[in-house]
């Protein structure tokens, strides 16, 4: 694919700077771009990389006035990158209406004529599933489960009995939704399965990462909200509540009956112990364990979490532990040449 600067200029709505009849053939980064590809610069700080690119291009944000490349301002450099990138890279395209003489599909289930199923897709009696849909090979879809409008169902996804995934969602290889909750009693030193009767229900625009497991309710709905992007290996349990346009970053754990807020984002291997309330907007570093409710607008670090500022000091204060030891050991050892001289002190 090829288009000159001037078309993407036109295309994000930005100013361009320099010749606009230079043709890009690609997008990369600053530091991996060549001749042909267009790049971004975000932060002006790095103004230093945009001076060594061998990029043909470059998108900035409206305050870089100086650019030793081509030029498009535009108000959110990354948000036109994305924007580019998404021209250059356009999704795979099926063939809508038509199904796989390798799937096995019940007679019982509801299909619009228009969505795709791939080879070896399994469809259980019930399920139904929405105009616009992909369901690539491989994948199980449960008894009476529900697959919405223009959904993405990656290779080997697996949505069992009675679960519900909303419109536009998109979930990538290895998912298991609706998997049982991890719910045991324990009877005379022996541990009995409690059934798990409920469901999980995806709301719309939501995108699922590979490997990610999420639970099934004990009783009524885990629920993953409208807009909500959830990274690679990410363990929801069962009866969990995730509010809307909530991040979650890979190799998260969040236990059971726990309930997010909207606009939260949850950083890398966050632990989150069962039954807690985290409120909106709420913001958990990586690696932090999360042992009591957090209020909204929050932003917390380390295991237990604290308020972020204050865990800062504390991780600083113990790196000075090891020199402080040493100063006490001195202090100790004249304080006892001050007794051993003068026995009365």
């Amino acid at each position: 694919m090829e288009k000159s600067l001037n078309e993407i200029s036109e295309f994000l709505e930005g100013n361009l700077s320099g010749n606009g009849s230079v043709i890009i053939t690609g997008v990369k980064g600053i530091k991996e771009a060549v001749e042909g590809d267009i790049t971004f610069l975000a932060n002006p700080k790095y103004f230093s990389f945009l001076k060594e690119t061998k990029a043909s291009a470059v998108i900035v944000s409206q305050e870089i006035k100086d650019s030793p490349v081509p030029a498009v301002r535009v108000k959110d450099p990354y948000i036109g990158f994305l924007k580019v990138m998404e021209v250059f890279n356009p999704p795979e395209k099926h063939k809508l209406g038509e199904v796989s003489s390798t799937a096995v599909i019940s007679s019982g289930a509801h299909l619009a004529e228009d969505i795709f199923i791939g080879e070896y897709v399994v469809v259980e009696e019930g399920v139904r599933i929405g105009s616009g849909s992909v369901i690539q090979p491989g994948c199980f879809l449960g008894k009476e489960s529900r697959i919405g409008k223009n959904c993405l169902l990656h290779p080997r996804v697996t949505v069992l009995h009675r679960c519900q995934v909303g419109n536009n969602v998109v979930i990538h290889s290895g998912v298991v939704i609706g998997s049982d909750g991890f719910g045991f009693a324990r009877e005379e030193g022996v541990y009995k399965k409690i059934p798990q009767a409920g469901n999980v229900v995806i709301e719309d625009e939501v995108e699922i990462g590979a490997n990610v497991t999420i639970d099934r309710a004990t009783m009524g709905s885990t629920v993953i909200g409208r807009g909500t992007k959830i990274d690679n290996l990410v363990q929801v349990g069962h009866n969990v509540t995730i509010g809307e346009n909530t991040v979650i970053a890979a190799q998260v754990g969040i236990s059971g009956s726990v309930k997010i807020g909207k606009g939260c984002t949850l950083a890398g291997q966050v632990g989150i112990a069962g039954h807690l309330e985290i409120g909106d907007n709420v913001t958990v570093a990586a690696q932090s364990g999360i042992r009591k409710s957090l209020p909204e607008g929050i932003t917390v670090l380390g295991s237990p979490a604290r308020e972020i500022q204050k865990e800062r000091r504390i991780v600083a204060t113990v790196s000075k532990l090891p020199d402080l030891v040493k100063k006490i050991r001195k202090l100790e050892e004249q304080v006892a040449k001050v007794a051993k001289a003068d026995p009365a002190l």
